[in-house]
């Protein structure tokens, strides 16, 4: 297992943007997939994006489509979710995850960080 962290989170009016990014605590980012999940409060975690080691797979949420954007820079060792169009549902605790396939269910994945919260006030 590797320890994930995410950072980037934080308090943004609707319509906003915010960056989170997610690294290895320590050793490369070598995960085949990588993902970001979040979970609102009082509800079940949930995918919201997959990359691929290349970028050429990419996964979103019907819900975040055209405002989200994953990346990942593996020589850097960090993938990013990029958030514009913020709007109040898109308050979360955002969990960045690695696994060996490009999934949507969170047991598929073996690599976890503690979260980075973000809160989107309308």
């Amino acid at each position: 297992q590797v320890q994930l962290v995410e950072s980037g989170g934080g308090l943004v009016q609707a319509g906003g943007s915010l960056r989170l990014s997610c690294a290895p605590s320590q050793g490369t980012l070598s995960s085949y997939a990588m993902a970001w999940f979040r979970r609102a409060p009082g509800m079940e975690r949930e995918v919201v994006a997959v990359i691929n080691y290349t970028g050429s797979i990419i996964y979103y949420v019907d819900s975040v489509k055209g405002r989200f954007t994953i990346s990942r820079d593996n020589a850097k060792n960090t993938v990013y979710l990029q958030m514009n169009s913020l709007k109040p549902e898109d308050t979360a605790l955002y969990y960045c995850a690695g696994g060996s396939e490009v999934e949507v269910e969170p047991f598929r994945y073996n690599d976890w960080g503690q979260g980075t919260q973000v809160t989107v006030s309308s």
